[in-house]
């Protein structure tokens, strides 16, 4: 998994009817673009995360297509 700054994380729901979890990665702490990530979420809480197989990253150059 590869992410810079800016780009998204997001994490699908593991239980029917939960949504999918979205943040932004606010540094890349990790080596090469590697996890961890700092993200924040989109009510504003901040945390490190190291995405499991649930998640994606959403590149922010993509995005904007």
């Amino acid at each position: 998994m590869q992410a810079r700054t800016g780009d998204r994380v997001v994490t699908h729901g593991r239980v029917v009817g939960r949504p999918d979890r979205v943040s932004e990665i606010v540094e890349v702490l990790g080596h090469d673009g590697g996890p961890p990530y700092r993200v924040r979420s989109e009510d504003g809480h901040e945390t490190v995360i190291s995405p499991g197989p649930d998640s994606v990253v959403e590149h922010r150059d993509n995005a904007r297509r």
